[in-house]
């Protein structure tokens, strides 16, 4: 059949986090055209509103939050009904030597890439706003967890920490019929790594390092989150799915 597609998402309702930039706005813009329904969020109401009007198709909302504000959390997670997929993208980078990677350093970045996520799943699950047969996909990356580069220990570290809560989140809510994943990129083109701390010349020279001489695109990314949220991924849990262009081999 001409129409058949494993990949589909007709039906579903969405969440993604950090909908308002990068592989989280494009996430949103692809889920759309896939069929599902979104809720996205993010903490700035300008550019969450610009990934809105993007969207394809009908019943899409947003919401404006900033997931480590207690009471925005609870307000987002009571706002929305029995989702079918949720995509947790919200996160910061940062570029620091150990000996200069203090514990506030270390709070900031947890306090977003690791907290944040985690406690809104925490709600969501309990609040019985997951549905069955969901899936649920982190954002992590290969930093970490596949590779460990220079001054990258405590954005690895929030990263590493995420692989591991997947994994246990996977086998604890596999009752439940909801599926924990997470997607591993390598470096992708977006705001999150050009922000001054490496000049263009040292980026083309990381470039030479992967296999396909290339950094990955946002829709690189957000096409392997849609494989996990599809049902063509029903078989697939606790699994984390590196897409780095070859880099870590």
């Amino acid at each position: 059949m001409l129409d058949y597609n494993p990949f589909s998402l007709e039906g579903k309702s969405i969440l993604v986090t950090g909908a308002s930039s990068g592989i989280g706005q494009e996430t949103a813009i692809q889920c759309s055209k896939l069929g599902a329904s979104l809720i996205i969020s993010g903490r700035n109401e300008e550019r969450l509103n610009e990934t809105f009007l993007q969207l394809e198709g009908g019943g899409h909302s947003m919401i404006v939050s900033e997931l480590t504000h207690k009471e925005e959390v609870e307000n987002l997670v009571n706002k929305v009904d029995t989702l079918n997929g949720v995509v947790l993208c919200a996160g910061i980078g940062m570029t620091s030597p150990f000996l200069f990677s203090s514990r506030d350093k270390y709070d900031s970045v947890f306090e977003i890439n690791f907290y944040a996520p985690v406690e809104l799943l925490r709600l969501l699950v309990k609040k019985k706003r997951i549905g069955k047969e969901s899936s649920v996909v982190f954002v992590s990356s290969i930093g970490g967890v596949e590779s460990f580069s220079l001054g990258n220990c405590v954005y690895g570290a929030s990263k590493a920490a995420i692989n591991s809560t997947m994994r246990f989140c996977a086998k604890e809510l596999a009752v439940k019929k909801i599926r924990v994943n997470t997607v591993n990129p390598g470096m992708v083109n977006t705001k999150l790594i050009h922000n001054g701390a490496i000049s263009e010349e040292q980026y083309e020279l990381d470039m030479e390092k992967y296999p396909l001489k290339r950094y990955g695109e946002p829709q690189d990314i957000a096409y392997g989150i849609i494989y996990l949220l599809s049902d063509a991924s029903s078989w697939v849990t606790g699994h984390s799915l590196v897409i780095d262009g070859g880099v870590t081999i």
